[in-house]
């Protein structure tokens, strides 16, 4: 099985068919022809890389390693993060600063466990370390009742690369393993992230790109503060050729749960999910099953970040639910959704979980893509997981 799983989670590039999804694109060629064939230019295609039991331990850490290698001098690096444990990750990134690559590194300094950064932290800003190319952020409360507090986080995964070609990543995948001999305490807390279900998305897209690499310096240039929230800048979408991207906090409507809404009755919903416990979230999940909405749910093993309480009202709104339980007690991070409607797909993938801190609190990123290579990539990933669960 083991094999299996490897093949299911390898890299989705190369020729894909033509594909009737608002537009016509030819991935073999990455051109893309508009309906009015007004134009023609390049869309490169994205990456989509998996981690999984299957996989070499590691495996996406030593994506962004490979990726962090392959910028020379004068090239840009620029991250966003909300764990960060990987000291040779930590160290490729340093070594990139002193041979001339612009770096910025934006890092959450008060995660759920306190201390969890604070050896990368304490490498990146010595005397050889990163200097000003490093910003610790530590969000301030927002003003709560006496019974509650109310911390955001800055909880995005975001990675953007000048070369070998400009990408940028998004998706479940925060570097927090430390290889062997990691701290036992805190991976019992957080998982082994490098051997369990992660996923990065490699866009390619140059509007995205760009836009997104502009959000990171921009959040490293300037860290977010209290009234940050109410700015223009927390809903600055980005509108690619067949992929949205979406930022939270926001003071609108939820994106994914407004397109959520949007969908008919007799369409396909699969959502992966490493958290489920907002009450509202699954009001919007049994909504969509009493529409004849078709929804299946895998989630995250453990009784904190998918409750007992949520197991049950998903399964007596009639939901197909079920945990994964990889060996060895490996997380399950993903965070997708997948949507068929009559001849149409989609893919939502990013950092959000369906929690609240993640609705209302948190800082977030997510994407709504039409693009038939990730959209494929997923749903192989989905039957592939489908085979963990209990």
């Amino acid at each position: 099985m083991a094999s299996d799983k490897a093949n299911a989670c390898l890299i989705c590039t190369g020729r894909q068919p033509i594909h009737p999804i608002t537009r016509l694109y030819r991935y073999a060629g990455f051109i893309e022809w508009d309906t009015g064939f007004s134009q023609m230019r390049t869309i490169p295609s994205p990456e989509v890389h998996f981690g999984s039991p299957g996989q070499t331990p590691g495996h996406l850490r030593d994506i962004l390693a490979e990726q962090i290698t392959a910028v020379p001098a004068g090239g840009t690096i620029n991250w966003v993060t909300y764990y960060f444990r990987d000291l040779r990750l930590a160290k490729a990134l340093i070594q990139a600063h002193k041979r001339g690559v612009r770096v910025t590194l934006t890092l959450e300094g008060r995660p759920r466990i306190p201390y969890a950064n604070d050896a990368v932290i304490a490498l990146l800003s010595g005397p050889d370390g990163l200097g000003e190319a490093l910003r610790i952020v530590t969000l301030p409360g927002v003003p709560s009742p006496a019974t509650k507090s109310w911390k955001p986080q800055l909880h995005e995964k975001l990675y953007c690369f000048s070369h070998p070609e400009p990408v940028a990543f998004i998706g479940s995948f925060n570097p927090s393993g430390n290889g062997p001999g990691d701290d036992p305490d805190i991976i019992r807390e957080i998982g082994d992230q490098d051997c369990g279900y992660n996923a990065l998305i490699g866009l390619k897209d140059p509007v995205l790109v760009e836009k997104l690499t502009e959000h990171a310096r921009r959040l490293h240039q300037s860290p977010p503060g209290l009234f940050y929230r109410f700015t223009t800048d927390t809903s600055s979408d980005i509108h690619g050729t067949d992929t949205d991207i979406y930022f939270w906090p926001r003071t609108g409507a939820h994106p994914v749960v407004q397109f959520l809404c949007k969908i008919g009755s007799g369409a396909r919903v699969r959502i992966a999910a490493s958290h489920i416990r907002m009450e509202s979230a699954v009001d919007i999940m049994a909504g969509l099953a009493r529409q004849g909405v078709a929804l299946e749910i895998l989630a995250e093993s453990t009784l904190r970040r998918v409750t007992p309480r949520v197991e049950q009202r998903l399964a007596s709104a009639g939901i197909r639910f079920r945990r994964i339980q990889p060996s060895g007690s490996l997380p399950m991070h993903l965070k997708f959704v997948l949507i068929e409607e009559g001849d149409r797909v989609w893919s939502i993938f990013g950092s959000f979980n369906w929690t609240k801190p993640s609705f209302w609190l948190d800082h977030e990123i997510a994407a709504i893509s039409s693009n038939p290579v990730i959209f494929e990539s997923l749903a192989r990933c989905w039957d592939m997981l489908k085979n963990e669960s209990n």
